[in-house]
This record gives C-alpha cells, sequence and structure tokens, in this order.
C-alpha cells in the first residue's frame, strides 16, 4: 500500500456488480471502512470474464470510488473468483516413521509427499488448508510433536480453480494498474463474514445466491469440506419476468425487488402492479399473483437443485440441520421461509457481520463476499497463507508447499 497506515482492500468482481472495499486495521486488529465504490459489473457472465475491456473499466471505476471516498491510494487488493470449475475435495498424506518421536523434520517430510497429491491438472490451488494430523490411525492430533508412532498423516483440504477463468480475473485487476494480493474462492470469503465460528465449526450449508451463479459449500472443523456450483442465480428470475411480462430488463428488476415473494399470498389476487412494457406505451397491469407465479417457478428449480447438491455431499443427519443463505439473491423476500420448506432444515439469511464505517447499503446479504474478502486479508498474514495463497505467480514457483510447511510449524 502507499499509506503508512495499516489498508486493506477488498474487490469483488461478481455478475450483477463490480464493488470494492478500503479499511484500516488499527494495532488491536479491529476493521474501519474508510471507503467504498461499487459499479455495474459489464463483460462477467456466469462469474466468468467475457470482456475484458469492460471489466477492467469497471474494475477501476469501483476502486477510484473508494479511494475518493476514503482519501488514500491503494496498490493492490484481494479479490474473489466464482466462476463455475472450483473443486473441493481432502487429500490424504502420510509418511513412515518407523516408530521413532516425530520431529520437525518428519512433517516437513510429510507435506513434500503431499506436493503432488495437491496437485491439480488443468487447474491452480486457491487454497489448502492442513486440517488435524493422524497418528497411527488416531484422528485429530493438533501437536504430534514428540510422539512415538509408526505413520505420521494429515489431511489437507484443498480447493482449486480452472486456469483460464482465473487469469482472466488476475489480468482485469493488473490491467487497472492494481496488484493482487491474493485471489479467494467466494464461499471462502463469504463464511467468514456472514457465519459464526460455531456454525463453521459444527456443521453448516452456506448457499450463496449470486445473479448467475448459486455456490453451495458445507463448512465443519472451521473450514470448507464441499463446494457445489449451480449455474443459475438471480438474474435468471428477473429475465423470467422480463420474458413473461415483457418489459425491459432493469423494470424487471425493479418489479422482483419491490413487489416480488418467493411465497403467495392471498392478497396477491387482488393487488395490481404496472408492467412498463416500453417506452411512450401504456403500462400493462397484471395482478401480483401473476408474479409471484412467474418467480416461483425458477426459484423451485433453484432450491430443488441445491436440495440435490446437499444431498449429493452428504449433508443430513446431526450437522445438517442449519443452512444459511447469502449472496443477493437471498434478499427476495420471504426466500429463507420458502427454502426451509423445501430443505426441511433450519434456514436463515445470513448478512455480513457489520465493519465500523460500513455503508447500510453495503450491509445485506449481497455483500459477504466483500465483507469477507477484508476480514480474512486483515487477519494476520502468516495465519491467512493457508486460506490464501496469492497470484499466480507464487503458486507457480512452488509456493504452496513453503506455505504449508509454515502453516503447519505454527500449528505445532
Amino acid at each position: 500500500m502507499a499509506d503508512d497506515r495499516d489498508l486493506i482492500a477488498a474487490l469483488d468482481i461478481g455478475s450483477s456488480k463490480v464493488s470494492a472495499l478500503i479499511c484500516e486495521k488499527d494495532d488491536e486488529g479491529n476493521l474501519r471502512v474508510l471507503g467504498t465504490g461499487q459499479r455495474e459489473s459489464r463483460g462477467v457472465k456466469r462469474g466468468a470474464i467475457v470482456d475484458m475491456d469492460l471489466s477492467e473499466v469497471a474494475v477501476r471505476e469501483a476502486v477510484d470510488l473508494a479511494e475518493r471516498m476514503s482519501g488514500v491510494t491503494i496498490d493492490d487488493v484481494w479479490a474473489s473468483f466464482a466462476a463455475g470449475g472450483l473443486t473441493s475435495d481432502l487429500v490424504e498424506v502420510d509418511v513412515e516413521l518407523g516408530g521413532h518421536p516425530v520431529e520437525q523434520g518428519d512433517i516437513e517430510r510429510l507435506l513434500a509427499a503431499g506436493r503432488e497429491a495437491t496437485d491439480r491438472e488443468d487447474q491452480v490451488t486457491l487454497h489448502a488448508h492442513p486440517a488435524l494430523y493422524t497418528i497411527d490411525g488416531v484422528q485429530g492430533v493438533k501437536n504430534p510433536l514428540g510422539l512415538h508412532a509408526d505413520r505420521l498423516g494429515v489431511d489437507i483440504h484443498v480447493i482449486a480453480a480452472d486456469e483460464a477463468p482465473l487469469k482472466n480475473v488476475d489480468f482485469a485487476i493488473r490491467s487497472a494498474h492494481l496488484g493482487v494480493g491474493a485471489i479467494i474462492a467466494a464461499p471462502a470469503a463469504s463464511a467468514h463474514a456472514c457465519l459464526s465460528e460455531d456454525e463453521r465449526d459444527l456443521g453448516v450449508a452456506l448457499v450463496e445466491l449470486g445473479a448467475d451463479i448459486t455456490n453451495v459449500s458445507l463448512h465443519a472443523g472451521g473450514m470448507l469440506v464441499g463446494l457445489h456450483t449451480i449455474p443459475i442465480g438471480a438474474r435468471d428470475v428477473s429475465e423470467d419476468i422480463a420474458m413473461a411480462f415483457g418489459v425491459p430488463r432493469r423494470d424487471a428488476e425493479r418489479m422482483k425487488c419491490y413487489y416480488g415473494s418467493a411465497m403467495q399470498s392471498p392478497r396477491d389476487n387482488a393487488e395490481m402492479i404496472d408492467a412498463l412494457v416500453g417506452e411512450g406505451q401504456e403500462p400493462v397491469r397484471i395482478t401480483r399473483a401473476q408474479l409471484v407465479n412467474v418467480i416461483r417457478q425458477r426459484i423451485e428449480e433453484i432450491s430443488g437443485l441445491v436440495d440435490g447438491a446437499l444431498k449429493d455431499m452428504g449433508f443430513s443427519g446431526p450437522v445438517g440441520r442449519q443452512v444459511v443463505i447469502t449472496g443477493g439473491g437471498a434478499d427476495l423476500k420471504n426466500m429463507a421461509d420458502y427454502m426451509q420448506g423445501v430443505l426441511g432444515r433450519n434456514v436463515r439469511v445470513g448478512r455480513p457481520k457489520g465493519l465500523p464505517g460500513l455503508p447500510e447499503a453495503m450491509q445485506g446479504p449481497g455483500f459477504s463476499t466483500l465483507v469477507g474478502l477484508a476480514r480474512l486479508a486483515a487477519r494476520d498474514r502468516s495465519d491467512v497463507r493457508d486460506l490464501a495463497l496469492g497470484a499466480l505467480e507464487e503458486q507457480r514457483k512452488g509456493g504452496l508447499l513453503a506455505r504449508l510447511v509454515r502453516v503447519l510449524r505454527q500449528g505445532s
């Protein structure tokens, strides 16, 4: 950063909006918002950049607004990545010890053995989070140093992304004359903004209802342990409204936000809505029931796909009781109640935990990823390296192994 203060900048490049946040971290580790910026996202479809020039302009303008408000200039940002192609799995690595006490060299050898296991063909590793150690099949060991064992193991949770769309995000940011401090999987960032520590530890499902993509992630033991991407989002609801009533997209979005709901009401048949079908034309009057019926069809599809994703990932039983929905789509009226009925689980709307100075307009679920990025960046850099492996060139230089070794050393 160009300022002497401890400044943190977050950038969320979404399908509907590009938003930026600049915060200052005090000596006690607390964050205070200095400036924010937002621009309509252009050149992004289903979470992936499809027009580099338009995306670069949106990034530059959003960051410029945040800089003007804060009165500071930033050099690099922590950015999100939410496109399809995100994968999540657990890598099990172990080494033979022959019964001698565990030494630091054994831990380094363990991670060396896991280097190839964490590589992904045609993908880039975004996060590699070492979980607890395993000693001779006994799991949950926090500190194995000094313990006698025949085999030492560790589970490494890996989140990877397709290389090409990740490169496009990296390039769009650098084209706006900004450095890339880290690129974070959006579900990992959002979890740090709207889930409690108990939820993340005991087990919870997070459903991010974005504009073009719905990401379903499972969190347990304090980390993301499962991930599924659905290429449908809240903007598809607006598109359905536009096509059903012949209204412009902007008016369809307005109708959804002001009059829409995920559940029917007995009063809906009597409430009339003016649908502006075109410039200079007389508005067409429809009932709210007609609008809700169109919305429900798409919401039913999304909810069914979310339910299927949760079942495929084994989200059931005692650890499958709580679901949190976030993202801009979670703002739809009665969305949590509707999904609770479909999923048969407790569902609440996840909003980002407030930051001093955060504008009220950014305190909704649509800004969970942005706030989560700032919170991750504010953590001690050595503590967060297991979550954010930085820019692409660092990953190509073998930074993953070195950082995993450092994380496990600290955990020891």
